[in-house]
């Protein structure tokens, strides 16, 4: 699968209807990423509509030398540090803000499944950035971790590392919490 650049390129070429499937592709899953960082839905709402907006104004920019999603992805991460630095605070998502969205039905599925999911964003919340990051392009956007470096600006092996110790690092949390992990 291209992740999106086909339609990207029937789009540019003219085909408006192109541009919704990409919405309809990257919309959720871009939210969510945006809100990891925001911890505002409706902030992270926005800043997701104006990475599809970006694509829109801007279509000279995708050069098609990378997915598309990675592209999407590091521009929402672009527009979700710009807005913290403009609003000078960084807030984690905590269990307060997870419930919330369980109420959204369309995010519910890529949020909060089931107590263990709930936990798990938990210990997520108590491990590095870069852990949560890292874990969160690989494992939750399914990025590649070539991918997932574009979008941090750091070396494939960089995010291997990162993975590998983000994952070690929520075990310790949730083991200390009482779960029992299985390696």
């Amino acid at each position: 699968m291209d992740n999106g650049a086909s339609s990207y390129r029937r789009f540019i070429d003219g085909d408006k209807s192109a541009f919704e499937e990409i919405v309809d592709l990257y919309r959720e899953p871009l939210i969510f990423f945006i809100y990891r960082y925001t911890g505002d839905l409706e902030t992270a709402e926005d800043l997701a509509e104006d990475v599809f907006v970006e694509l829109i104004i801007h279509p000279d920019r995708y050069r098609f030398r990378s997915s598309l999603k990675t592209y999407i992805f590091t521009i929402g991460r672009n527009k979700a540090v710009d807005y913290i630095r403009k609003h000078s605070r960084l807030t984690l998502v905590g269990e307060e803000s997870l419930e919330e969205l369980a109420d959204l039905e369309s995010l519910e599925d890529h949020v909060v499944r089931s107590e263990e999911m709930r936990q798990l964003s938990r210990a997520l919340g108590q491990v590095s950035e870069d852990y949560r990051m890292a874990l969160h392009l690989v494992y939750l956007a399914d990025l590649s971790y070539d991918e997932a470096g574009a979008v941090m600006k750091k070396s494939r092996k960089q995010v291997e590392n990162l993975v590998y110790r983000g994952k070690n690092a929520v075990r310790a949390v949730l083991e200390k919490e009482g779960f029992n992990i299985e390696k």
